[in-house]
């Protein structure tokens, strides 16, 4: 039997108690993709670990990037050739062996205007791929080719290839961030974490100046606990500089927010067998493949407004499809949009004191005795984050921790993934599902799929698809609570699922049902339906809102008009 586990209220309830009841060695603040991952890093160390999260896991930052597992071409060109060789080490991990069932290749041309850019572009990414194969880890992609002027029209025909010298073509990989997220989590509480979503550290304890563990509260019931542990390891990204006002502003992070927008258009308005990238004069454009869509990103300009909401405004709107037209023999417009999406990268700002510095992109901090601060970095090298946080707080553990291990622990739906892809058309048949559902379900869930198609076999309404996002079946709603620690409409629309972003109505019109179908789970009365609806439903309209102002804060101010519901702290 595959390890497994489900983060449903029960298992909710469960954690809470059981953080609460005993001294842990590691209580871990923050569930995007650097908390989970610690915790994942610590209890598969034997260390007894607890993780809460104040919103829904990865609603930060960790649901709003570019969705790349990525080397990072543009870090050759600063010559930071370590950062590089270890994101392409972690892309290499997770494709072939951590989440093979998350992460998968994907094609990109890097357009070549002037005659010179071919050997100088082709350099780096020969020097990207031959990095890629020296790591400790399959490669996991083909190597780069280069494409004369007439093979890109072949393969791109609505990109203007009139200024074009050719193109070179070469492979990252993509994941559902969000999904990734949930799913380190996921893993592990499968191997003993305590995890809990809505939970909201409220401060700390301490004995003298050591901090001893939390206050925290459960937003969902309003009920306060203690939880002590040895260290705190604090992960909360942009959210660092509350958390360390907690101690007294002892912290030692300076973090300041950047935002990024990405624009959601349908497949079909780009004809293009791969995504580009190119620069801009302020950033990078990457035109990524997403399924039956396209992601379009990114910008990078600072944020000192509202955290738990970027907005992204008009003028970030028409500055990506400005940079985006300029490819494109036949430009989009605000029309062609369907989503659009906006998240803060944490970026490390200096120090206030001494601080024990891991690698150029992340810093790990011990700034008082138990606690632990975690910053910068990015998705790709998550683990190589958490594993250095978990090297500190082993300094405030006795008796000596293992080393970690999380690169030989593959999350859950990797194992039995190959062999249930293999078994694809029987599971087809088997199911009454069209082939394509399967592999929908399979790049989702991978050798979890057992679990979401016994689900139909005990009500085969779930196998319908959803009435307004037929993208998805309404089993992936009701397992989404179930097993995904999904406890809200924004959690499903927005998280478990992308509806939220792959519809031009932004989800609104599924809504409902997929309100319907989460109660029937979680017990909602009709009253709690139409609240959670309306909910949504305002806080799409306070998006499409600051979507059309011009300047940040106008954007802002139209975007927090949405009420928060009680479950937000």
């Amino acid at each position: 039997m595959a390890l497994t586990a489900d983060l449903g209220p029960g298992s909710r309830a469960a954690a809470l108690t059981g953080m609460s009841s005993q001294e842990l060695d590691v209580l871990v603040v923050g569930g995007g993709v650097v908390g989970a991952g610690v915790a994942l890093d610590a209890v598969s160390r034997g260390l007894s670990t607890a993780i809460v999260e104040q919103r829904d896991f990865a609603s930060g930052t960790s649901s709003r990037s570019s969705k790349l597992v990525h080397g990072g071409l543009r870090y050759l060109e600063m010559f930071d050739f370590g950062l590089v060789r270890e994101a392409l080490q972690e892309r290499g991990l997770l494709l072939t062996r951590i989440a093979p069932h998350l992460v998968r290749p994907v094609p990109f041309l890097y357009p070549l205007h002037k005659t010179w850019e071919r050997p100088y572009v082709g350099a780096g990414l020969a020097l990207y791929d031959a990095m890629a194969m020296a790591g400790k880890y399959e490669m996991g992609v083909p190597k780069h080719k280069h494409l004369l002027r007439r093979q890109v029209a072949r393969m791109a025909p609505d990109l203007r290839t009139d200024q074009l010298t050719g193109a070179i073509r070469y492979y990252d990989c993509q994941v559902d961030d969000a999904r990734l997220v949930m799913n380190i989590a996921r893993t592990a509480a499968a191997y003993g974490a305590h995890v809990a979503s809505r939970t909201k550290v409220t401060g700390f304890l301490r004995e003298g100046e050591r901090v001893v563990g939390a206050t925290i509260r459960d937003l969902e019931n309003d009920v306060s606990y203690e939880v002590r542990a040895k260290v705190v390891i604090n992960a909360a990204g942009v959210w660092t500089d509350e958390i360390q006002a907690l101690v007294g502003g002892k912290g030692a992070l300076r973090v300041e927010a950047s935002k990024g927008i990405h624009l959601v258009v349908p497949r079909d308005r780009i004809r293009s067998e791969c995504g580009f990238i190119t620069k801009t004069d302020t950033s990078v454009l990457f035109v990524i493949p997403w399924g039956r869509h396209w992601i379009i990103g990114t910008t990078d300009t600072p944020w000192d407004l509202d955290l738990a909401h970027p907005a992204a405004s008009r003028a970030d709107i028409d500055y990506v499809l400005g940079c985006l037209n300029t490819l494109l023999k036949d430009p989009l417009d605000h029309d062609d949009v369907e989503g659009v999406y906006a998240g803060l990268r944490p970026l490390l700002k200096g120090e206030t004191e001494p601080t024990s510095k891991i690698s150029r992109e992340h810093t790990v901090v011990a700034p008082v005795p138990g606690l632990v601060m975690i910053a910068g970095g990015k998705l790709t090298t998550y683990r190589v984050m958490a594993k250095d946080a978990v090297d500190v707080a082993a300094g405030s553990l006795e008796g000596g921790v293992r080393p970690s291990i999380t690169d030989r622990v593959p999350l859950l739906g990797a194992h039995g993934f190959e062999t249930r892809t293999n078994q694809r058309a029987t599971l087809a048949r088997t199911s009454g599902l069209h082939i394509s559902r399967i592999d929908h379900l399979l790049g989702r869930y991978g050798g979890m799929v057992d679990e979401i198609l016994d689900l139909m076999i005990d009500d085969p309404a779930l196998a319908e698809p959803l009435i307004h996002a037929e993208d998805y079946l309404c089993a992936e709603v009701v397992y989404a609570v179930s097993y995904e620690g999904a406890r809200h409409l924004d959690d499903v629309l927005t998280r478990r699922t992308r509806i939220s972003i792959e519809t031009f109505d932004r989800g609104t019109l599924a809504a409902r049902q997929v309100a319907e179908l989460m109660g029937g789970v979680l017990g909602w009365d009709e009253a709690r339906v139409d609240e959670e609806v309306d909910h949504y439903l305002r806080r799409v309209e306070a998006e499409r809102q600051s979507q059309e102002k011009l300047t940040d804060q106008e954007a802002d101010e139209a975007r927090v008009r949405a009420p928060e519901g009680p479950w937000a702290g």
